[in-house]
C-alpha cells in the first residue's frame, strides 16, 4: 500500500494526558497527517481533551464522529465509551465489546488503522498503566507500519511503553520532546513497497475489527481464531480463546470481549479478593446470626442449646479470621509485577 505515512495513531492512558498535551503543542499546525487518539477514560467523564489539545493552537482537535470523512491536519478523538475505528476514507465510532477492559480502547484503533491503511501508520503509545496497545502496535508493525514508543523513564506510568518493547520491534523509542520532529520526518517519507501479509493474518484482523464495530463475535468466527481454554471472561464469564500475535498471547471470549494476558491476570486477582471479602461478609452474617439465636434461647431458658449456638459462633469468627488474613497476604499480580520480582530474585 503506497502513498504517505500520513495516519498517526496514538494510544495512552494513565499520565498520557500530560503526554498528549506535550506531543500536540509541538507539532506544526501544517502537519501533512491525521491524527487518531485513544485515552483511557471513564465511562461518564465528558470529552473534554478536544478542547484542552485546542488551546495549544496547533491542528485542530475535535471528538470524532461516526462516518465522518479523514482529513489531514486535524486530531480525532475517541469520545467516551465508545471504541474509535478507522476504514478507508472515514472514521467510525462504536459501542463494540470492551477490550483490557476499557472502551475506548487503544488496541481496537491501531489494529483497525493497521487493517485499512498498512504500512502508512505510524503507531504510538504513550504513558499507561498495564499493556493496552501492545497487541495493535505489532498489528502495525507487521503491516509494514511504524512504531514508536515514549521512553519508559520518562513515563508517569512506563507499562504500556514497556510492555510495547518487550512484544514489538519498535522502531523509535524517544522522549516526548523529540516526538514531534520524528512524526514530522517520517509523514515525509512516502511508502512504495506493500509488506506481504499471510491470508490468515488478515483474516483475524478483520474478524477483530468487525466485532469492535458491534458485529457479533461468534458469528465472526471467534472461535477459530486460536485455541479454547479453561479460563471464563472477566466481564460475561464466557468462554476464553487464546489468540496468539508472534510472540504475544491474548484472550477473546465468544461475545467479543478481549484481555491481554495482564490485563487477564490483574482482573482474575482483583476478583480474587472481591469474593474473599464476599465470603467475610457470609461468615459474619452467620456469627450474628448464630449470636442472635444464642441469646434467644437463653432467654428461652434453655442454656445447653444457647451454649451450643455460641461455640458455633466462635468457631465461625475463627474461620472469618482465617479468611481475612487471606485477604491481607493477597496479592495483586500483573505480567509487570512478575517480571519484576523475577528480576530481584535474580539478584
Amino acid at each position: 500500500m503506497s502513498g504517505k505515512r500520513n495516519i498517526i495513531v496514538i494510544g495512552a492512558s494513565a499520565g498520557g494526558f500530560e503526554a498528549i498535551k506535550q506531543l500536540v503543542a509541538a507539532l506544526p499546525a501544517d502537519l501533512d497527517a491525521a491524527i487518531f487518539v485513544v485515552w483511557h477514560m471513564s465511562a461518564d467523564v465528558t470529552g473534554m481533551l478536544p478542547q484542552v489539545l485546542n488551546r495549544q493552537n496547533t491542528l485542530l482537535a475535535t471528538n470524532a464522529i461516526d462516518n465522518e470523512p479523514i482529513s489531514c491536519n486535524h486530531i480525532y478523538v475517541a469520545p467516551p465509551d465508545k471504541h474509535l475505528l478507522l476504514e478507508k476514507g472515514v472514521v467510525r465510532i462504536s459501542r463494540g465489546p470492551k477490550e483490557n477492559r476499557f472502551r475506548p480502547a487503544v488496541d481496537p484503533l491501531f489494529r483497525s488503522a493497521a487493517e485499512s491503511y498498512g504500512d502508512r501508520v505510524i503507531g504510538i503509545v504513550l504513558s499507561g498503566a498495564l499493556d493496552d496497545g501492545t497487541a495493535g502496535l505489532w498489528t502495525i508493525k507487521s503491516r509494514g507500519g511504524i512504531a514508536i514508543v515514549q521512553e519508559p523513564a520518562e513515563a508517569a506510568v512506563p507499562s504500556m511503553p514497556e510492555s510495547a518493547l518487550a512484544a514489538v520491534e519498535v522502531d523509535y523509542r524517544v522522549p516526548i520532546a523529540e516526538m514531534a520532529t520524528l512524526l514530522v520526518r517520517l509523514t515525509a517519507e512516502t511508502v512504495t513497497e506493500a509488506s506481504e501479509i499471510t491470508m490468515e493474518e488478515q483474516r483475524k484482523t478483520a474478524i477483530e475489527t468487525r466485532i469492535a464495530a458491534q458485529n457479533p463475535a461468534l458469528r465472526q468466527g471467534i472461535l477459530t481464531l486460536g485455541t479454547l481454554t479453561p479460563y471464563a471472561c472477566p466481564d460475561c464469564h464466557g468462554v476464553l480463546v487464546a489468540i496468539t500475535d508472534g510472540d504475544i498471547i491474548r484472550y477473546r471470549c465468544h461475545t467479543g470481549h478481549a484481555h491481554s494476558a495482564d490485563s487477564l491476570l490483574a482482573t482474575i486477582t482483583e476478583q480474587i479478593e472481591d469474593t474473599l471479602w464476599s465470603a467475610i461478609r457470609g461468615v459474619e452474617e452467620s456469627i450474628l446470626l448464630l449470636n442472635n439465636l444464642g441469646d434467644h434461647y437463653a432467654d428461652k431458658n434453655q442454656p445447653k442449646l444457647a451454649a451450643m449456638y455460641f461455640k458455633k459462633a466462635q468457631e465461625a469468627e475463627c474461620r472469618a479470621e482465617i479468611v481475612r488474613q487471606t485477604v491481607f497476604n493477597h496479592e495483586q499480580l500483573s505480567t509487570a509485577s512478575i517480571s519484576t520480582q523475577a528480576e530481584e530474585d535474580e539478584g
